[in-house]
């Protein structure tokens, strides 16, 4: 498609890879909604990024409903949707906490079907969108400590494949990219020790591939792709 030409809400684009998103985006001459759960943080990311912004949580179905209406009554329309919004929590299987387990499926599941289901609504009535969702390289491969979000990025894979079954007879492609590593305030928030960052991917590496994935022409798409650090070490 015509970067010009895209309206695109960014779930989770206050910071990370959302705003980085939105922000390369907004300059290639896309319009673009973020949300976030921070009022104070989507009004400043939205001001600093020259897009629109609205508060938002995308575990509650009503927000959801809510985002996808201001973005069409902004945009005119949606025919993007990054699905980026996610947490981690990171522990053995014996020293994860059913809360913890919980919170990690209802953003990084049940939050990433909701923003899928409302666009596809859309999408299927225009008979044209597009859907990237950001999984992870644990979307592929699991790994110790790694119990509570490994499985949510494992059911994202799920989710992508079958809404690209459902929607590709009306012209919607459904991707998903899966990062390893990002440098981003996730892994900070949960206390993860940063090494080599100047060798680490960031935020910036994971938006040029979804403008690449975006500016295919429409007669092809990418189903998914894997961003590894050349030498992480």
């Amino acid at each position: 498609m015509e970067l010009n030409n895209v309206k695109a809400v960014v779930t989770g684009g206050t910071s990370g890879i959302g705003y980085e998103a939105a922000k390369v985006l907004n300059e290639l001459g896309a319009e673009v909604v973020i949300c976030g759960t921070n009022e104070f943080k989507v009004d400043k990311a939205s001001k600093e990024l020259g897009v629109y912004g609205l508060k938002a949580n995308v575990m509650i179905e009503e927000e959801v409903v809510a985002l996808f209406d201001y973005a069409k009554e902004t945009m005119g329309t949606v025919n993007v949707l990054i699905n980026n919004a996610g947490i981690g929590k990171f522990a053995s299987l014996v020293e994860t906490t059913v809360e913890d387990f919980q919170k990690v499926w209802e953003v990084n599941v049940r939050g990433l079907f909701l923003s899928g289901r409302e666009a596809a609504k859309h999408f299927m009535e225009k008979r044209y969108g597009n859907i990237i969702n950001i999984g992870s390289t644990a979307s592929l491969r699991g790994y110790a400590n790694g119990s509570s979000y490994v499985a949510s990025k494992f059911a994202v894979s799920g989710l992508t494949e079958c809404w690209r079954a459902e929607l590709r007879p009306y012209n919607v492609r459904v991707m998903q990219i899966n990062p390893s590593e990002v440098i981003t305030d996730f892994l900070i928030k949960e206390g993860r020790e940063i090494t080599n960052e100047a060798n680490k991917l960031k935020p910036k590496e994971i938006a040029h591939l979804i403008v690449n994935m975006l500016s295919m022409s429409d007669i092809g798409f990418i189903p998914d792709a894997s961003v590894w650090a050349t030498n992480p070490w």
